[in-house]
């Protein structure tokens, strides 16, 4: 542990009482956000209409809570980097607002919570996806490949990828090859987006230790993952229009923001080192996000419009 974090956490046992929105911070409510989001496209493009759409929202919330579990389980583990990265270092624990000890146990009922809500309200497929989920999140992505490979992106990346599967076996009990196309297209986006921004916030990965890829590869050999990343999610993501899943007006979409992403990640791998590229990489992590989300509002209006298919 770092002495700036060393000292950040020792002021650990004269916190004041935690307020509501300190533990809502330890959500990740942005995160989140997406999840949920993603999740509701997952759940919409499901073949058959949602017979119990009081149900449907409970398997929705407990999908959101679970991310925020999962969040919540992240922040306690990371307490020590969060507290020398710039971006991190205002969150609640480094803040000296919440107990590293009572964000392991919101996480930890949250989690069983999320759970078993899902349990009940959909069936055991979903809530084991998700139990799943929130364990590699927390465990295999936080504890273990954070700290120790430059492909901590690539492979964590699937947590962040599964909340559309889960979403689809809460409506319909199974997970078939549509849903994980889904989860195919969130996977695939995940190291152009975070990549993106690591080789804009290398200073920070480096003060905490963390092996992302500029940091461990350099920039050349990041810019170059990156490219071939949007090269292979570009595509991928016209492939839903070849199941029942999405149509035409999902499939334009689709063709238009693969393109401009492409365009992005070749300016960013042709971009000179210094301030050039760290303009890029911020261009490319910006359209990262609208990317993703236009992506799955597309096929969410399809479905809504009734224009799948």
């Amino acid at each position: 542990m770092t002495d700036q974090a060393s000292l950040s956490l020792a002021h650990d046992d004269h916190l004041n009482a935690a307020s509501s929105s300190d533990y809502f911070a330890l959500l990740k409510p942005r995160v989140m956000s997406l999840v949920i989001f993603t999740a509701l496209v997952g759940m919409v493009a499901a073949p058959g209409p949602i017979e119990h759409l009081g149900l449907a929202i409970f398997s929705l919330l407990a999908i959101a809570v679970g991310a925020g579990a999962s969040g919540a389980l992240n922040m306690w583990w990371d307490a020590d980097i969060d507290a020398v990265m710039s971006r991190t270092k205002n969150r609640p624990i480094p803040a000296g607002l919440v107990r590293r000890p009572e964000a392991f146990a919101f996480g930890l009922l949250l989690s069983a919570l999320s759970v078993t809500i899902l349990a009940l309200s959909a069936n055991y497929l979903a809530a084991g996806l998700l139990g799943f989920t929130i364990f590699f999140y927390a465990v295999i992505y936080s504890m273990y490949l954070k700290r120790s490979t430059p492909q901590n992106i690539v492979i964590g990346g699937a947590a962040g990828a599964l909340p559309p599967v889960v979403a689809w076996a809460a409506v319909t009990g199974t997970a078939p090859f549509e849903a994980w196309l889904l989860f195919a297209i969130i996977f695939f986006w995940t190291p152009p987006h975070f990549w993106a921004l690591a080789l804009f916030k290398r200073g920070d990965y480096e003060a905490a230790g963390i092996p992302m890829m500029p940091n461990v590869k350099g920039e050349a050999r990041t810019k170059t993952e990156i490219l071939i990343y949007s090269l292979i999610v570009s595509p991928l993501a016209v492939v839903p229009v070849f199941f029942p899943v999405a149509g035409w007006l999902y499939g334009l979409v689709a063709l238009v923001l693969g393109a401009i992403l492409v365009a992005l990640a070749v300016k960013l791998f042709r971009a000179e080192k210094g301030e050039a590229a760290d303009k890029a990489a911020k261009s490319l992590f910006g359209f990262s996000i609208f990317y993703l989300f236009i992506l799955f509002a597309a096929l969410l209006a399809e479905h809504w419009l009734g224009f799948h298919g």
